[in-house]
């Protein structure tokens, strides 16, 4: 059994999963949401609610945070009753959003000149893998942050890949695995779409390509999405919208050319504005026009 207390920042689809995941694998975990239902549910399974990031960081020397961006990692360390103010020096933060590079290597050198130790630690991998303890973690960070971070990383993850000792590494691969995510989501749209349009039955569809070479892990993943016409977010268009605009920043700032990835980011900001936003990702799909499961199998009766 481990001992340690262990504050989680955001019970999302991803930070749930890994607050009951450190819970399973023996921590004393903490865990703070601006929902207080979420943490009432998750103290009543063994965990202890926090007010406040900042409630939790007196009580723990390891905190991670689970939030959608870097705006809202700015806020639940530094904001308003933010976590950094109240934790002791020493003490590590384990940072999971999907952030600018630029913003990853400027916390760390603020968090380090509050005495305090930084771990780039982006994640992949859904909320299934999130609950069940077999994440993807991109991890950068000093040695003596990853030292204290080791049993966390065991208990969260299954794979954590170390990158190197400087922050930013960690998110740069993210932005990249973002990179492929998003144009994998969007040409899994478009190639149902077409599908749809062409009179192709979508159940038979999705079976030939998930068992030939045009298949990937985004296509199998999201399409039942579309055959089942549910759109209820587990990952949402919005967030493409920021991860694949991260990306294109990041090339942007090197003039180095994205065609793919502009091309996505267009196609997520469309859905987005055409009050998608908030759905499922895999409703980037509704920005072809008529093509809506329901109607295109209908049409086919």
């Amino acid at each position: 059994m481990n001992n340690k207390n262990v504050g989680v920042i955001g019970l999302g689809a991803m930070g749930l999963g890994i607050a009951r995941s450190l819970l399973r694998s023996g921590f004393n975990v903490h865990a703070c949401d601006v929902r207080a239902a979420v943490t009432e549910q998750f103290a009543s399974e063994g965990g202890v609610a926090c007010d406040s990031p900042a409630a939790m960081a007196a009580l723990c020397d390891v905190i991670v945070t689970v939030v959608v961006n870097a705006e809202q990692t700015e806020a639940v360390l530094f904001g308003e009753n933010g976590a950094v103010a109240a934790l002791k020096p020493g003490s590590l933060v384990i940072g999971c959003a999907t952030v600018a590079p630029p913003f990853a290597i400027e916390l760390g050198q603020r968090l380090t000149e509050k005495g305090l130790l930084y771990l780039d630690a982006p994640i992949s991998g859904g909320a299934a893998k999130a609950a069940a303890g077999q994440m993807t973690m991109m991890t950068s960070g000093p040695a003596d942050a990853y030292a204290k971070a080791d049993a966390v990383l065991n208990g969260m993850a299954g794979k954590v890949y170390r990158l190197g000792d400087v922050h930013g590494l960690g998110s740069k691969v993210k932005i990249i695995n973002q990179l492929l995510a998003g144009v994998h989501i969007a040409a899994s749209a478009e190639a149902m779409a077409l599908g749809l349009r062409e009179g192709v039955d979508a159940d038979a569809l999705y079976e030939v390509i998930t068992h030939s070479a045009g298949n990937s892990w985004m296509f199998e993943n999201r399409v039942p999405h579309i055959l089942k016409a549910d759109y209820t977010p587990l990952s949402a268009v919005d967030i493409f919208v920021k991860d694949l605009g991260l990306v294109l920043d990041t090339a942007r700032a090197s003039k180095f050319p994205l065609p793919l990835s502009s091309t996505a980011h267009q196609m997520f900001m469309q859905a987005s504005t055409a009050g998608f936003g908030r759905e499922d990702d895999a409703a980037v799909i509704k920005i072809f026009p008529g093509i809506t499961l329901p109607v295109a199998k209908a049409a086919n009766d």
